[in-house]
């Protein structure tokens, strides 16, 4: 049975109040994250439904009882909320090349292209999910280790044939646990292919099947692949900027704080595996909770103890084993330049997990480190085109061409 009109708008007034001020707690983190994470990002569209879906309401039925008056109250306070949604994506773009402007300096522009204005079209809001770009070519399933589907990537090129560009590696999240590189990173890659970079997504071993450290052994072997093999795609396999999102930002991380770890590359510790940038987007950096914080603690007992790392490895007897694996603990002088960028309002990671590691970052680094902080933005706020990806997007295109123009200097 189709629900009523009040029931429509109860619905979507929830929605929107939990994507303005998300629900706490732990048992709710992932469905105050999943129900905000698409209100928030879908707020422009969600405001033409709530828009038509009461217009239609009044053009058959009118305002004539009082469940059709709760009904419009509900109606305007949900506009009013998607609206301020919609406002704060906006902001998303100020906030960038402020984080920018303080993290590398006001002159940072300087010498480098204009960044594209991407901007959101009709096309992407009316089919927000559908991400392509003509001017991109894909190379799919492309073995970068024995192994099977887990040991494969995919290569994002311009169409038109280039040399000795730099190349940007997208580490997918899930928890370790699910995900593919199809699903994760594609307006960024799409977008930095576009503009001449050589764009690498891979997959790796998921746990429980896999444990620790398999997940980043893996995603050093796939850099061990592209320094040896990008160039046939235009690659420069001496610039290496690397990405990834919640369990993908963690490895990216990782990955930038342990170049040439011989420890996390058994059978090519001679292969060089340094990572020129690094750009984690709302990334887990207290991998072994050493801050004590509630939710990092809840997430090691839960989750990485019980199906990311070997089976009997407590945490308290083996601490040392889940602080290798930890960002927050594996920050050295020697570490590139760091983007970070987190959610506001963020469920499952809270922010206060980046400004540590960003806090942390900046006392020890040679390099810059800069941080932003998005508002009103959820967890995977990335994944498909937004009004607020694309202001991310657009800041983070800045930061990597900065990156490598800077890394290009004599």
């Amino acid at each position: 049975m189709k629900p009523n009109f009040v029931t429509r708008r109860a619905i979507q007034l929830g929605l929107t109040a939990n994507a303005l001020r998300p629900i706490p707690g732990e048992p709710l983190a992932f469905p105050a994250f999943f129900a905000g994470w698409l209100t928030g990002e879908l707020a422009p569209q969600l405001l033409a439904l709530t828009a038509v879906d009461t217009a239609a309401h009044l053009a058959r039925h009118g305002a004539r009882t009082r469940g059709d008056k709760i009904g419009l109250a509900m109606a305007g306070l949900t506009a009013a909320g998607l609206a301020a949604l919609i406002t704060g994506s906006r902001r998303a773009g100020e906030v960038m090349d402020a984080a920018l402007a303080e993290g590398l300096g006001p002159d940072y522009l300087d010498g480098l292209e204009p960044a594209t204005d991407l901007g959101t079209t009709l096309a992407q809001l009316a089919l927000p999910f559908r991400v392509r770009n003509a001017n991109v070519r894909r190379h799919h399933d492309v073995a970068y280790a024995p192994g099977g589907r887990r040991f494969m990537l995919d290569v994002y090129y311009p169409r038109e044939p280039v040399e000795g560009r730099p190349v940007l590696l997208q580490v997918h999240g899930g928890a370790w646990v699910i995900g593919n590189k199809e699903q994760q990173g594609l307006p960024l890659m799409m977008h930095m292919a576009e503009r001449g970079w050589i764009c690498v997504a891979i997959n790796y071993p998921l746990s429980p099947a896999a444990r620790w450290p398999q997940h980043i052994i893996a995603a050093k072997r796939a850099i061990g692949w592209i320094r040896e093999n990008i160039h046939t795609y235009g690659g420069d396999p001496s610039f290496l900027a690397v990405t990834g999102g919640s369990a993908g930002g963690h490895l990216a991380a990782l990955l930038a704080l342990t170049q040439n770890d011989a420890a996390l590359q058994p059978g090519f510790a001679d292969q060089d595996t340094s990572v020129q940038a690094c750009v984690p987007h709302y990334g887990v950096y207290d991998f072994a909770a050493t801050t004590g914080e509630r939710s990092s603690t809840a997430r090691l007992k839960n989750l990485i103890s019980r199906y990311v790392f070997e089976t009997g490895h407590d945490p308290v007897e083996h601490l040392d084993a889940y602080v290798a694996a930890s960002p927050l603990d594996r920050i050295t002088d020697k570490a590139p330049p760091f983007f970070v960028v987190h959610g506001e309002r963020d469920s499952l990671v809270p922010v206060r997990e980046a400004r540590e590691f960003v806090r942390r970052l900046r006392a020890a680094s040679q390099n810059p480190v800069a941080y932003a902080e998005i508002p009103g933005a959820q967890h995977a706020f990335d994944i498909f085109p937004s009004i607020r990806s694309a202001a991310v997007v657009r800041g983070v295109e800045r930061f990597l061409s900065w990156s490598h123009h800077t890394w290009r200097k004599p």
